[in-house]
């Protein structure tokens, strides 16, 4: 873990939701705009029969479903000029790292058969996932085969391939790597991976993409290298301490990246209440909370239909419901001039769960600053918050910022404080 990087603002650019990686230019400027300093794209690489892009059949391969009729998928010229686009705009790349299975069709499974999982009959694993909240509940991707990596006798060849490919895309300017399901490889394999990459491109940044896997699993985690973990901040409604337990549990091992929604989510803007004071909630929750942010394209407009993985297409790109583009910009330069909210951070409730506000505190990861946070979490009313029912410690606090209203300004904390349905506010110093 390197510790003196700028916090991660990234913006996900779903490959399928445009017709070329030359479209994936033409969003960059917007993406600045919106003062993020970072882009995601999943995987772009050849793909197996299901078309899944997580079903990599060539890893030195494009998907030439995002390349212009006739153009070969051994061509990299496209994908160059994009990340040299990124590059004049101060904008990281960051690419889907997806190691732990291939696609059924990966010519490594006749080249290497050593490389993938197999049960008793000697056939290749699928991968699988248990529902915890239902183990009966199994889910096995059929398309996809599982690596070995405990029980394989050329360890050592399958990590120089997915070292020389790490390089390969460093040569090309992508210094960023999300870790797909980092959990299902273990530290022995990303440790070496994490160094080599750093030896060649200093600053090189690895995400571990750590969603749906046990506490256990997350913890194992620590000592790999890795500079961020996703933590789960979606999926908090502020009834409960589970999301702050969490988040103290897992600091330690790396700071944290939080979401709003995500290409494996549904899209916020069609879920229950689907309002714009929604949309800006979850997005603030998401740029306070943790160290770095990403936000999927479509959400500053309030898309509303969900990506897919083998199905989307660029006409699934839905006309705006609204343009959050300057708010955004707003909250992210709110974010980017605090060292606490640049911060991981440390987090406290100032107020219990059972009622209709919910104060928090976070302070920075030194001590040194804190950051006061008022929540409304009535999704359909406005609130008024008399002084008596604001924590005592909140008085030292010398402003309050509205920042749901991007043309506000930190305001003397005194008097009552009128909030919008879903409204968070920020006291400061």
């Amino acid at each position: 873990m390197q510790n003196k990087i700028t916090p991660p603002l990234i913006y996900n650019l779903f490959p399928r939701l445009f017709k070329t990686i030359d479209d994936w230019s033409k969003q960059l400027d917007s993406i600045a705009a919106m003062k993020f300093n970072s882009v995601f794209v999943n995987p772009f690489h050849e793909v197996g029969g299901s078309g899944s892009l997580y079903a990599v059949k060539d890893y030195y391969k494009l998907n030439t479903q995002f390349l212009p009729a006739g153009a070969k998928g051994d061509d990299f010229t496209p994908l160059k000029n994009f990340v040299n686009e990124c590059k004049n705009r101060n904008i990281i790349v960051y690419m889907d790292l997806v190691i732990n299975h291939t696609a059924n069709e990966c010519g490594l499974i006749q080249k290497h058969p050593k490389w993938y999982k197999r049960d008793g009959n000697g056939q290749i694993v699928h991968p699988f996932a248990i529902d915890p909240a239902n183990p009966s509940n199994v889910t096995v991707w059929g398309d996809l085969s599982e690596i070995e990596f405990e029980n394989n006798s050329d360890f050592e060849g399958m990590k120089k391939y997915w070292d020389d490919m790490i390089a390969f895309y460093q040569e090309m300017g992508i210094n960023g790597f999300r870790c797909d399901a980092a959990y299902k490889v273990p530290k022995m394999m990303w440790t070496p991976l994490i160094e080599s990459a750093r030896k060649r491109k200093p600053g090189a940044i690895f995400i571990a993409e750590s969603l749906g896997c046990t506490v256990e699993q997350t913890i194992d985690l620590n000592g790999a290298g890795f500079d961020f973990l996703c933590n789960s901040s979606k999926w908090w409604n502020f009834e409960g301490p589970w999301c702050l337990d969490q988040h103290s549990c897992f600091r330690h091992i790396a700071p944290s990246i939080s979401f709003p929604e995500s290409h494996d989510t549904t899209r916020l803007a069609a879920d229950d209440p689907g309002t714009i004071e929604m949309q800006k909630n979850r997005y603030l929750l998401s740029a306070i909370f943790s160290k770095g942010l990403l936000m999927p394209v479509g959400y500053e407009h309030g898309a509303t239909k969900q990506v897919n993985v083998v199905n989307t297409r660029p006409s699934d790109m839905a006309a705006p419901r609204w343009d959050l583009s300057a708010w955004i910009a707003h909250v992210n330069g709110v974010k980017l001039a605090s060292k606490t909210l640049c911060d991981e951070g440390q987090w406290s409730a100032m107020s219990g769960y059972d009622w209709d506000l919910l104060f928090l505190e976070k302070k920075s990861d030194d001590n040194s600053e804190r950051v006061g946070v008022l929540i409304n979490k009535d999704w359909h009313n406005k609130r008024t918050v008399h002084r008596d029912e604001i924590p005592s410690n909140f008085t030292d606090f010398k402003r309050v910022h509205k920042v749901f209203d991007e043309k506000s300004k930190p305001a003397e904390n005194k008097g009552n404080i009128e909030l919008e349905k879903s409204e968070i506010v920020l006291f400061t110093n």
